[in-house]
């Protein structure tokens, strides 16, 4: 990395929510690496104003995964599925006339205003370009109501999610075969409401497992089956709250719970209690050299980083996967090179820099949105495939695009936005449509006093035969009507009416199990809270005294050892 740094303060307050924050040695000489080399010339990048939790915040209120409307597409005016609802300010083309040649994003090209400050001109220049009606949805089957998803086969409402078929109500679930309200799930078959579990079938209601079957209620169990509310274990069979059992009496158990909604609550009750009194692994993850942060996967030299994997020399990103000296990325990499500051950038980008939605085979992009497949050298352009040398959509030539770039840098740095992200006022979204209110949880009058969005909730009453209670379901699956499809339920905890669909129906039955008394959205709140948040704390191992860096905060009531510590007691 280069040494001829510049001198800096190793001390700053985040310029939004006000607290100290440190800007170590290593992230100024990564900002002088991926500064742009723009005719010979490099253009340092600042240190940044925000710190790392608020630049997370940021980015996150730029990523809508879950909300869908319906609206028109603005080219060929038939109805469609959309990211954006129908009242918002954005011209929307469905993504198959988006990505087609029957428009010319070149055509909405503008010239530098130099009496106005460049994200109001970017702005203007998002309010008129037509935007695609998803980030990313492609070689789906049968897979209307998804976001973020490429080939699948016959799945509904999921989300950030790749090669399943016969999935339902889930987020980050990939290469998945009838899998129900999963989250981060992998490589599994017939699982339902399993938070970080791979390669497992058959698993019910469990967390952190790894090919474990036919089992109910786990939690950081491996190579387990026909098991129930065990945690910690290792290659068991029949096994009832971590001791032993005969088949006889693993299935009369195993019938109660999935019969009776009392069981059901003290079969959970029961792991809650044992989970809390076995220690906890500081950090989910394996074959990491030299790591901090949590679910990572054959990483090296990473830190501060959530739900990443095979990334090198990378620092504060999140669901980045194959990709080297990258910053402060959120999704998705394969592969990826010298990025800072990018929401969902991936398919071998290069230097990419502050941009949002760009990928494939791109590199040298500033500021860009929505810029794809070959795209290189552009400067706060939208919609661009195959182009080069642009800025605000406006084609230059390489002589002409290396003169303006240092000079509309320069006119960034006046007006304070060079380094920094897009902020939260232009993103297209409310602030509670997107990811950041997950992990940002705000009210509305916080996010509208900020100058930021909020998303008015339209739930119009649905059209159906009869609505009743979710505490009104039967216990067992087996006494639930034919007729449920054709009438709404009104969530337990938040009296939102939703509906049980025929193939989810089917899905109940197969496995045994009984309804869900709570919404989607509620049960995915649900899955999150089961998550160690994105976040590190030092505090000491609870078995040897060694200073450690966990998602588990301090005041937690999980027993947490370090690594090492937790391999001796568990294996």
């Amino acid at each position: 990395m280069p040494t001829n740094l510049r001198q800096g303060e190793d001390q700053k307050v985040c310029s939004h929510c006000r607290q100290a924050f440190e800007i170590p040695t290593e992230d100024l000489q990564f900002y002088a690496l991926v500064s742009p080399l723009i005719g010979g010339e490099r253009q340092m990048i600042p240190p940044p104003t925000h710190c790392p939790a608020c630049r997370r915040q940021r980015r996150l209120a730029w990523r809508n995964e879950m909300t869908l409307y319906r609206r028109t597409c603005d080219y060929s005016k038939k109805p469609i599925l959309s990211i954006y609802s129908s009242d918002k300010p954005f011209i929307v083309y469905d993504s198959d006339v988006w990505n087609s040649d029957v428009w010319d994003p070149l055509m909405y090209g503008r010239d530098i205003d130099w009496n106005r400050p460049f994200f109001d001109q970017w702005n203007d220049l998002h309010l008129s370009a037509p935007l695609p009606s998803f980030n990313i949805r492609t070689q789906n089957e049968n897979s209307e109501y998804t976001n973020l998803s490429a080939r699948n086969k016959n799945c509904y409402l999921i989300f950030a999610s790749n090669d399943n078929e016969d999935c339902y109500y889930g987020t980050y679930l990939h290469r998945n075969h009838r899998a129900v309200d999963c989250f981060f799930t992998f490589d599994s078959e017939s699982c339902y409401e399993c938070t970080d579990c791979n390669s497992c079938t058959r698993l019910f209601w469990s967390i952190y497992c790894r090919n474990c079957s036919d089992s109910l209620f786990l939690e950081s169990c491996q190579g387990c089956q026909h098991c129930i509310g065990c945690v910690n274990l290792v290659n068991k069979s029949y096994h009832i709250g971590n001791k032993p059992c005969t088949k006889d009496e693993f299935e009369r158990e195993w019938n109660a719970i999935l019969t009776s909604r009392s069981a059901f609550a003290s079969a959970r009750s029961a792991l809650e209690a044992l989970a809390f009194s076995l220690p906890h692994k500081s950090m989910v993850g394996f074959s990491n050299e030299n790591v901090s942060g949590d679910h990572m996967r054959g990483c090296r030299n990473v830190s501060e980083s959530f739900d990443v994997t095979d990334d090198e020399d990378c620092k504060y990103c999140v669901w980045m996967h194959q990709s080297k000296n990258c910053y402060d990325c959120y999704g998705w990499g394969i592969s990826g090179e010298l990025g800072l500051e990018n929401h969902l950038t991936g398919e071998n980008f290069y230097n990419v820099l502050f941009s949002e939605s760009c990928w494939g085979n791109v590199n040298n992009l500033l500021y860009c949105r929505y810029c794809l497949n070959g795209s290189a050298n552009l400067f706060g352009c939208i919609g661009l495939q195959h182009k080069e040398y642009c800025i605000l959509n406006k084609q230059y030539t390489k002589e002409e695009y290396e003169q303006l770039v240092p000079k509309l840098i320069e006119h960034m740095q006046r007006h304070g936005e060079y380094g920094e992200f897009f902020p939260v006022q232009l993103s297209p979204y409310g602030y509670n449509e997107t990811v950041a209110q997950e992990y940002f949880p705000m009210r509305e009058t916080e996010v509208r006093s900020l100058g930021w969005k909020w998303r008015e909730e339209h739930n119009e009453a649905p059209k159906v035969d009869k609505i009743v209670s979710a505490l009104q379901l039967p216990d067992s699956i087996a006494d639930v009507p034919d007729e449920i499809t054709q009438w709404a339920v009104t969530c337990a905890v938040t009296g939102k009416p939703f509906r049980i669909t025929a193939h989810e129906l089917k899905f109940y039955r197969d496995m045994g199990i009984p309804l869900p008394q709570t919404c989607f959205e509620q049960r995915h709140r649900g899955r999150m809270k089961k998550r160690t948040p994105r976040q590190l704390w030092k505090r000491e191992c609870m078995k040897c005294g060694k200073e450690i860096e966990t998602a588990y905060a301090p005041d937690r009531p999980e027993i947490v050892y370090c690594e090492e510590c937790y391999l001796r007691e568990v294996y």
